[in-house]
């Protein structure tokens, strides 16, 4: 919605820009707390959940931010927003074992460990989707298109298939009966059979969902 300054004005539900203290990087958000004048003030990161005050993109290797003029939370064109940052998914295996590894990055590797030990791996988007808009367009005419940086889509479907996976390993590790284990661990699965639709965006084939019947 824009105010009648030009200024975009926010509610809870919008989604943004800015940059995450967590991710330590600019990524897509969604407001949940905004003031009568329509400015966000408080966010949650799409990509590993954390919130924070809202405090305008500014993507801390560059330096960039919104120039003076632009409304807060609008895209930062030089700095496209990411799953997962370049440096992470390019960098090279490590070998622990190594004792001459000396360009062991242990910050990548902690990441690495982290990510895997919470089901929050990294995931890459398709490399023909980078860039694109997802537009959502009504049937009927005179009505305004809707449309979203696929960037910002692509985290909100990986946010969601993160925390299944989470909830998957708090079902497998709870102490409930294995009838009622099996029933919940089915329905996790039904989700995924459902969101396979979504695999187009994947670059690697280990990162998409798969239903009962891809997994049987």
């Amino acid at each position: 919605m824009i105010g009648s300054g030009g200024r975009r004005r926010f509610r809870a539900g919008d989604s943004l820009e800015d940059l995450c203290r967590a991710c330590k990087a600019v990524r897509g958000h969604t407001v949940i707390v905004a003031d009568p004048e329509g400015r966000a003030l408080r966010v949650i990161c799409d990509y590993c959940g954390s919130q924070h005050n809202y405090r305008g993109a500014r993507d801390p290797e560059s330096g960039l931010k919104p120039p003076s003029g632009q409304p807060r939370g609008a895209p930062v064109g030089a700095a496209p927003d990411r799953a997962v940052t370049e440096r992470e998914r390019t960098f090279p295996v490590v070998n622990v074992s190594d004792q001459d590894e000396n360009a062991m990055d242990l910050e990548m590797l902690l990441r690495r460990i982290i990510r895997e030990e919470t089901g929050l791996t990294p995931v890459s988007m398709a490399e023909k989707w980078r860039g694109g808009e997802m537009v959502l367009r009504p049937g009927r005419p005179g009505l305004q298109d809707k449309s979203w940086p696929i960037e910002s889509f692509f985290h909100k479907v990986v946010m969601l298939r993160n925390r299944l996976r989470v909830l998957e390993q708090q079902i497998n590790g709870a102490d409930v009966p294995e009838d009622l284990k099996i029933k919940l661990q089915g329905y996790i699965t039904g989700c995924y059979g459902t969101l396979t639709s979504f695999n187009i965006l994947f670059a690697e084939e280990e990162d998409r969902f798969h239903g009962s019947s891809e997994t049987d």
